[in-house]
């Protein structure tokens, strides 16, 4: 998902929520009114660089919507390290908005506690159908064996982006395209007060991203097939001892690094403090610190060996944002007007522009606006070598408890502790440990 959120919610706290009954949103209309409400509450995430890039981006596309429908939006941007509680709170309190943005790794947890509205046949005939969307976008909408709990928006995919100067100034030509090349090419740009690869080893689902993908490449999952979490096989441990030891044994990332919470990597590197760094979606973003196009280039993100592809030459998790309905809202029909026009080929072009992300619906995504190398790179990717995080109702917990364990790994090397198989699978074991019981 975009603009990489803070894991807020800790697995006793999401335990409890899913398991409450849930009483929906929807605080628009006068309760006893057969009259439809005139308006209608937006929770957006924060996509932008900040809250007031999003709402100059979106305020206008909420007039264009109240123009022709007369419903008018009233639109929150909440940030990502709030918005997952904030929406948790709004499933057992009921005091929440009509229509809400969800990271969607998030899809199947929040399914699971039942506010949100399903979207059956008839649901996605009311917005155009459900083949305009992208296969890969869907995957990542809930649980498998049940309707969608929300509805693609943005799409998005994780890539190498490299700065252009510090490469030349390494006499580096090109980016690395394993990640041993990229721990090799790493040690020739960490000089001079400059170091190779930006992390965020506090921010949580990035920690998550990171070691989904790099398991995927060690042949391995974080759950089993029945749904169980298996964060100790080999595959698992291997994955997150390879992804700090970037720190702890390589010393391409900057010890520094394990303390960013949110978003400070891609300062750095728009700043040259930092050569490479692996984000999903980043070129609006760069923009918004200065940062022109010809200062950067993007290449597929590291695989173990050869070319990305399905399996275990995986490199990317299938990144996006997803628009989710409280099924209790006192105006569901001009909910799905609001999502149909959201999900609009002109809106998604407009939006998806705006942010630098990917519509996933399929005839909006052959604008030229999105034709651009940089965008290629991220589309390949979503095609060919992208999976989904597990769509199970545990995810949130898993990025709490699992994200958390990388951090901790993270502050060891930073301190100059040793990070040893052992001491990975201690902590994996931990964080097993703290997940409900199946």
């Amino acid at each position: 998902m975009r603009r990489i959120r803070a894991a807020a919610v800790s697995a006793v706290t999401l335990s409890f929520v899913f398991t409450a009954a849930a009483c929906g949103g929807g605080t628009s209309g006068t309760e006893g009114s057969n009259e439809k409400p005139k308006t209608l509450t937006y929770w957006a995430s924060n996509q932008g660089a900040n809250i007031r890039v999003d709402k100059k981006v979106l305020q206008p596309e909420l007039d264009k919507f109240e123009d022709r429908t007369g419903i008018k939006v009233k639109l929150e941007v909440v940030p990502w390290a709030d918005l997952l509680n904030r929406i948790l709170t709004a499933t057992t309190s009921g005091q929440g908005p009509d229509v809400l943005n969800i990271g969607n790794t998030w899809s199947a947890s929040l399914q699971a506690g039942g506010a949100l509205l399903p979207w059956d046949a008839k649901n996605f005939e009311a917005i155009g159908g459900k083949d305009r969307f992208v296969e890969s976008a869907l995957g990542s909408t809930g649980a498998q064996d049940q309707d969608p709990a929300a509805v693609p928006l943005y799409s998005m995919a994780y890539a190498l982006y490299y700065n252009k100067k510090l490469f030349a100034e390494a006499g580096v030509d090109k980016p690395p395209a394993t990640w041993d090349e990229l721990v090799e090419t790493g040690k020739k740009l960490s000089k001079d007060g400059k170091w190779a690869l930006g992390a965020e080893g506090s921010n949580l689902s990035n920690n998550i991203h990171q070691v989904f993908v790099l398991a995927k490449q060690h042949g391995a999952d974080f759950f089993t097939q029945d749904g169980k979490p298996d964060f100790t096989s080999d595959g698992a441990v291997a994955a997150v001892k390879q992804y700090v030891e970037l720190m702890a044994k390589d010393k391409i990332i900057a010890p520094g690094s394990a303390e960013y919470a949110q978003n400070q990597s891609l300062s750095d590197f728009a700043k040259d403090k930092t050569a490479m760094v692996l984000w999903q979606t980043a070129a609006a973003t760069f923009k918004e610190h200065g940062m022109s196009q010809d200062e950067w280039g993007v290449a597929p993100a590291p695989v173990r060996s050869g070319k990305p592809g399905p399996g275990e030459a995986t490199n990317s998790m299938v990144a996006g944002i997803n628009m989710a309905v409280f099924k209790n809202t006192k105006n569901i029909d001009g909910a799905k007007k609001f999502v149909k026009f959201m999900t609009s080929d002109k809106e998604q072009i407009i939006l998806n522009k705006a942010y630098g992300s990917i519509p996933p619906v399929k005839t909006a995504q052959q604008d030229p606006a999105f034709s651009d190398p940089s965008l290629s790179v991220l589309r390949d990717t979503l095609a060919t070598s992208a999976a989904a995080l597990p769509q199970v109702p545990e995810e949130s917990q898993f990025e709490t408890v699992v994200g958390t364990a990388v951090k901790e790994l993270f502050a060891d090397a930073a301190a100059g502790r040793a990070v040893t198989t052992e001491s990975v699978r201690a902590k994996l074991e931990k964080a097993q440990r703290q997940m409900p019981a199946k």
